[in-house]
């Protein structure tokens, strides 16, 4: 359909968040933000109400059986020797051609009487929900703001007024409906015009897609932005739940481990006096209260069953309205008492911290250090990086273009010690015991990690799409190159996309490492002087144009991996034997993703940053500049990652010597 090459043909560009996290934004699309507002309460009020095309977003697709399989051994070719590719090709086809059929047939039925939502929805809460391991490293990102332009601006208490105040704002404009819809346009000209707004607005809601589509815009799904505020993640045995309380009118903040509320929404639902937010913040950053003995928030860094036993505990303690008042805040916002010391401590502070002064569980934590730097954790089962990218990206435009204080601002002369509570726990031996234990089991697993950083400046994306190359395949084959010279293997690798262009759509995997990257990547570490530069601009050519297929692939809803996910639920949920093709080791090893990989791209965000999913793996957060390339790279004991990002510059540098018909170093 011409239809969907055209669909196909912009998404190539565009990525999401899951193991995803982050969400880039391509140069050349144009993005419907806010138009400026004059009214303090709200960003802006969108012609076209919020929720408009919700009801008309195409249904994720299920692919077909046959082309899963095919595309499931495409992707095991370059990870496995002749001999265990034949085996797991026999038992792909013999799953293909019974138990696997059978399967997909229930699949496909079920997903019928689901039109409400998509297939991958309800298991891929489950995987999030269902997982035991602490959600700190293992699940939770971050992503850093850029710093406000004035830098008065940046003072850690203008700051985090201006962006509590924007937060509010945003959290307003969404609930009355006036957020501008999440909308990208392929032909801003026609789409994203007032006439166009004026026109759509009229066309019914189950038919305003359809419109959309017409003039090559692509509304996305917006289904998971309730859950941004007064949304928490709750331990329970086996499997949490999320909780959300919209009545809520309070913020939470933390500080050294003290936990404060005070309301930011007036009785009539309009946010307060930002001046008296201001003087409440105040207050709290005047407060001297050190770091309690026994610091509450390290619970939610634990095992999620552990910590389920231990809330139990803390409500058996009388702590229920206390903890209500934690669960139902509109969010979290964290004021650290030291300044960032430089960007590996910047990844640290945000990704995890000490474990005294965030709540994990929130939907997201807005953290400011003392010098001012700011950014968003956040939580990841409730969504994806689709709607935290949008709140990030307007809350740093309007706290920067319509600041609600000034650094010469008087705060409200209002008595802050009868607004803002003071949180207090009644803690017993258990709950202290297990307090302590937190933190020695957290303190344990941070120390284990290693970031560090990598800047690239010889180009970027102009460079290479000069070149007619993806930018993004150059930097994923600059990782299979890096990764083969320093442990000469190539590994399962993981990058997210979104599929946020179809209703409840969540992620898609990209299999960057192929047969066309493997043999590249052996040509330029093995045998970089056996071939012509001309012969190497063409292999990685052939990478450039297979990574853009696997990427049109997987935003159609057209990968392999979320596929073979929910036949294997599915098997689970009906009570059936694992089939032996989920008990193939190769199935196992393309699970095991070593290296898992996510970039974004946002005028709003500096960096952001993510632990390995495996103890033996990377986790890698990487942008394509105008002029220069990003990483910023984690990694446990098992793998050098100072090493690793030498060779991910090497391998740059021999590509873009290349490129450039230079002699590859040695």
């Amino acid at each position: 359909m011409a239809a969907q090459a055209v669909l196909v043909s912009f998404f190539s560009r565009f990525r999401g968040a899951s193991a995803s996290r982050f969400q880039p934004v391509s140069a050349g699309l144009r993005r419907s933000y806010s138009q400026d507002g004059s009214v303090s309460q709200y960003l802006h009020h969108s012609l076209v109400p919020t929720m408009h095309y919700q009801k008309s977003l195409p249904r994720l697709p299920i692919p077909k059986l046959e082309d899963t399989i095919r595309r499931y051994l495409n992707a095991q070719k370059p990870l496995l020797n002749d001999d265990q590719f034949r085996k797991t090709e026999q038992l792909a086809v013999n799953f293909g051609n019974g138990i696997g059929r059978e399967l997909h047939e229930q699949l496909v039925a079920q997903d019928k009487q689901n039109k409400h939502t998509s297939y991958i929805s309800g298991p891929w809460f489950d995987m999030y929900l269902k997982a035991r391991e602490s959600i700190v490293l293992n699940f939770n990102p971050f992503m850093a703001f850029t710093p406000d332009p004035k830098a008065e601006y940046n003072d850690q208490l203008t700051r985090a007024t201006n962006m509590t105040v924007s937060a509010l704002r945003f959290l307003k404009t969404l609930r009355a409906g006036i957020l501008e819809p999440e909308v990208f346009h392929l032909n801003p000209s026609r789409s994203d015009t007032q006439a166009f707004k004026r026109f759509i607005r009229f066309v019914p809601s189950s038919l305003s897609w359809f419109g959309a589509y017409m003039v090559n815009a692509y509304p996305l799904d917006m289904s998971q932005y309730f859950r941004l505020f007064n949304s928490t993640r709750l331990p329970k045995h086996n499997r949490d739940e999320l909780f959300t309380d919209e009545k809520a009118r309070h913020l939470l903040v933390l500080r050294n481990g003290n936990f404060y509320t005070f309301d930011v929404i007036d009785r009539d639902g309009n946010i307060m006096d930002p001046l008296e937010i201001q003087a409440h913040l105040k207050y709290i950053l005047s407060d001297n209260s050190t770091v309690p003995a026994f610091p509450l928030a390290c619970l939610t860094t634990e095992n999620r069953d552990t910590w389920a036993s231990l809330r139990q505990e803390l409500l058996d303690s009388g702590n229920e309205e206390v903890l209500r008042k934690v669960d139902s805040a509109i969010f979290c916002l964290c004021l650290d008492d030291s300044p960032v010391k430089d960007i590996i401590h910047l990844s640290h502070t945000m990704l995890h911290g000490d474990g005294t002064n965030r709540w994990y569980d929130k939907s997201f934590n807005l953290i400011l250090s003392k010098d001012g730097t700011a950014a968003i954790h956040f939580e990841h089962s409730w969504g994806d990086g689709v709607a935290v990218l949008r709140f990030q990206n307007e809350v740093f435009k309007n706290s920067t273009q319509s600041p609600a204080v000034t650094p010469q601002s008087q705060s409200a002369a209002v008595d802050s010690s009868m607004a803002v509570q003071k949180l207090t726990f009644n803690l017993n031996d258990t709950l202290k015991e297990g307090i302590t234990k937190a933190k020695q089991n957290f303190d344990t697993a941070v120390k284990k990690l290693k970031v560090d950083i990598l800047e690239f400046k010889r180009g970027g994306k102009e460079f290479l799409k000069k070149q007619n190359l993806s930018p993004d395949a150059v930097v994923q084959l600059a990782f299979q190159m890096a990764f083969l010279q320093q442990y000469h293997q190539t590994v399962a690798t993981y990058e997210s996309c979104s599929t946020a262009a179809f209703k409840h759509g969540r992620t898609e995997t990209i299999r960057p490492a192929s047969v066309y990257t493997r043999a590249c990547s052996e040509a330029f570490v093995r045998e970089p002087f056996k071939h012509s530069a001309a012969e190497m601009q063409q292999m990685i050519a052939e990478c450039s144009k297979y990574h853009s297929q696997l990427t049109k692939e997987a935003a159609m809803g057209q990968g392999f991996d979320r596929h073979l996910f929910c036949l294997r639920y599915l098997a689970d949920s009906i009570g059936m034997p694992l089939p032996d093709f989920y008990q193939d080791q190769a199935y196992a090893q393309i699970n095991h993703n070593i290296l898992s990989t996510s970039t974004l791209s946002s005028p709003a965000v500096t960096m952001g940053g993510f632990a390995p999913v495996v103890p033996d793996g990377f986790g890698i957060a990487y942008r394509v500049h105008d002029n220069f390339i990003g990483c910023s790279v984690s990694s446990y004991p098992a793998r050098n990652v100072h090493e690793f990002l030498q060779c991910v510059h090497k391998s740059l540098d021999d590509m873009f010597n290349v490129l450039e018909v230079k002699h590859i170093s040695n």
